[in-house]
């Protein structure tokens, strides 16, 4: 069976990605669940940093304003591992365990779990690559372990990832709010 398509409906445009379920069966599992419960509609990018990343996932984003955007994650709680049929679980602010499964480099277009930097702290939020940032691989000899759990279909997906990191910002925050109207997964 072939892995999901997540589409990002974003206030600057679609982006499509395909979400490696198959080789990340944990934070693949997490993304759909938030993604199918709606968790993700409405949340607005509260990092963006040209020539690094798009940063996004954070319920307090809502506001995109709110000074406590990037600290947030979903409900503790459970959630089905579609590869495995098993449960797998939310806990301590909505964390998951860290998936150091498939070695997928954070190369462009590539979608990564953000963390505190702390083991297991990964829940709702995660990035957009828009260049390689190898340094962040969670096998890379960096302290920095941020899982790669999919990746855009195509040139325009890639390119409004790259549209949303040039945005003007003040402290990394976009100064017009870009939203995510909706993420939808087939």
């Amino acid at each position: 069976m072939p892995n999901p398509i997540a589409t990002f409906d974003t206030t600057m445009g679609v982006i499509k990605c395909e979400i490696f379920l198959d080789q990340m069966p944990i934070t693949a599992s997490n993304f759909i669940d938030l993604a199918n419960t709606g968790f993700y509609n409405g949340l607005h990018f509260h990092r963006v940093i040209p020539d690094f990343m798009d940063q996004f996932g954070c319920p307090y984003s809502k506001d995109p304003k709110s000074t406590r955007a990037g600290t947030g994650g979903p409900q503790d709680g459970t959630y089905k591992n579609l590869k495995t049929g098993g449960t797998e679980t939310r806990s301590n602010g909505g964390n998951i365990k860290d998936e150091f499964a498939a070695k997928i480099s954070n190369e462009p277009g590539t979608l990564s779990m953000a963390n505190t930097g702390a083991p297991n702290t990964g829940g709702s939020q995660f990035f957009m690559n828009v260049v390689h940032n190898n340094f962040l691989d969670w096998f890379s000899p960096g302290e920095s372990k941020h899982p790669v759990f999919g990746k855009c279909v195509d040139k325009d997906s890639f390119q409004v990832m790259v549209n949303i990191s040039k945005v003007p910002t003040r402290d990394d925050c976009p100064n017009t709010p870009v939203m995510m109207k909706s993420v939808t997964v087939a």
